[in-house]
C-alpha cells in the first residue's frame, strides 16, 4: 500500500512508500478508500521538522489531515459501501480534560489530544485507512470534486458559530465584515458570510488574478492596502493572515461592540516598542471582542458539509488551483505559495 509519510524531527524526510502497512482495525472499524488529500501549510511545517509526532510504537508519520475518501466495509452497518466520507482530524485525549469528557474536544485543555496526520495519529494520505463510524462524516456525492475541502470550511464553521455566539452578549444585528487573507481558510470564511446575507468585504495584497475574481464572484468588494484606511467600521473580523501588522490593525478598526476572530497563526518575529496601550484602549472603549480559533468539532464538520452543499460548484472547485497523483507527492507538497489549494489524488 502506498502512503506519503516522514520521520518527524528529521527535515526534509518526506517520501512515499509503497509497502506501508495495511491499517490496524485498531484505528477503527470502517475500512475507506483514499481519493484525496488536501496539502496546506501545516504539512509543510511538518515537512520542516517544526513539529509532528509520531503514533506511539511507531518512528513515521503518515501525513494528510485533509481527507476524502470511499467506504469500503464498515462491519457497524452505520455506513454503506461507496459513501462518501472525510475523517475528523482531531481525537479526544484519553485523560479525559473537562471539555474532551463532555465531547467537546476540539477545546481540549490539557494537550494532551491526537491529530491525524499532525499529531500521534497517522494521516490519510495513503490508500486506506480506517476510522471509527462515529469519526467520519457523510457527504453528499455531488461533492466529489471538491469534498477535500471539508476539514478547512469545519474550521471556519466553527469561528463562524464561536462568532455568532460571542456577538449575542447584547443585541446582535451584525451587517458588515471584514475577511483579511484570501488563502482557503479566508476565501471560506467569505463564503459563509455571504451564505449569512451580510455586507462582505475582503482585504488582501494582490490586486489582480485569480483570487480578486473569486472574491467578486461573491458579489464582495476587494481592498488592498491598510485596514486602517478603510472608510468603514467592520462588525465583524475573520482575520485569516496571522500577519501582526495586520492583526493589530483590524483589532483597532472594529466597530463598537465588534467581534474579531483570529484564524491565521503569525510566524513574524517579536516586535519591540509597540503601543499596545492604543489598540488595548479601542478594544476596551468598543466594547469589543477578540478570539482566537481552531480545529473543529463533529457539529462543525457537518456545518462545513451542509455549506459545501450550499456553495456553487463552479467556485468551489476554482479553489482547488492544483491535483497531483501520488506519484507526484514532491512536486505537490513544493507547489508554489500563490496556490490556492493544492490536492494530492491516490
Amino acid at each position: 500500500m502506498r502512503a506519503v509519510m516522514v520521520t518527524p524531527g528529521v527535515k526534509d524526510s518526506l517520501r512515499l512508500v509503497d509497502d506501508a502497512p495495511e491499517p490496524s482495525e485498531s484505528e477503527g472499524a470502517v475500512l475507506v478508500e483514499a481519493l484525496a488529500v488536501g496539502i496546506c501549510g501545516t504539512d509543510r511545517e511538518i515537512i520542516s521538522a517544526e513539529f509532528g509526532e509520531s503514533p506511539p510504537g511507531s518512528d513515521h508519520l503518515v501525513l494528510g489531515h485533509e481527507s476524502l475518501g470511499r467506504v469500503l466495509e464498515d462491519p457497524t452497518g452505520t455506513l454503506r459501501p461507496g459513501d462518501l466520507v472525510a475523517g475528523i482530524v482531531r481525537q479526544p485525549d484519553p485523560v479525559p480534560c473537562p471539555n474532551c469528557a463532555v465531547g467537546e474536544w476540539d477545546m481540549c485543555r490539557n494537550g494532551k489530544y491526537t491529530e491525524h496526520g499532525i499529531k500521534a495519529a497517522h494521516g490519510f494520505a495513503r490508500e486506506r485507512w480506517r476510522m471509527p463510524p462515529d469519526r467520519l462524516v457523510r457527504l453528499d456525492p455531488a461533492l466529489r470534486e471538491v469534498g477535500v475541502l471539508l476539514e478547512p470550511t469545519s474550521v471556519v464553521a466553527k469561528a463562524w458559530e464561536h462568532i455568532e455566539r460571542i456577538g449575542r452578549r447584547a443585541l446582535w444585528e451584525p451587517r458588515t465584515v471584514l475577511v483579511t487573507g484570501t488563502g482557503p481558510i479566508g476565501l471560506l470564511a467569505a463564503l459563509f458570510a455571504k451564505q449569512r446575507d451580510l455586507d462582505l468585504h475582503v482585504l488582501a495584497r494582490g490586486t489582480s488574478g485569480l483570487k480578486p475574481a473569486l472574491v467578486a464572484q461573491l458579489g464582495a468588494r476587494y481592498h488592498t492596502g491598510s485596514a486602517m484606511d478603510l472608510d468603514f467600521e467592520p462588525d465583524v473580523v475573520v482575520e485569516c493572515t496571522g500577519v501582526d501588522s495586520v492583526v493589530l490593525d483590524v483589532m483597532r478598526k472594529a466597530g463598537p461592540d465588534g467581534v474579531v476572530c483570529l484564524l491565521g497563526v503569525g510566524t513574524g518575529e517579536p516586535r519591540d516598542g509597540v503601543d499596545t496601550s492604543v489598540f488595548a484602549r479601542d478594544i476596551v472603549l468598543r466594547n469589543n471582542a477578540v478570539f482566537g480559533s481552531v480545529n473543529a468539532n463533529r457539529r462543525h464538520w457537518t456545518q462545513g458539509a451542509e455549506a459545501l452543499g450550499r456553495a456553487d460548484a463552479g467556485w468551489l472547485s476554482s479553489l482547488i488551483t492544483s491535483r497531483f497523483r501520488a506519484k507526484d507527492y514532491a512536486q505537490a507538497y513544493g507547489a508554489p505559495g500563490g496556490e490556492i489549494k493544492v490536492v494530492l489524488e491516490f
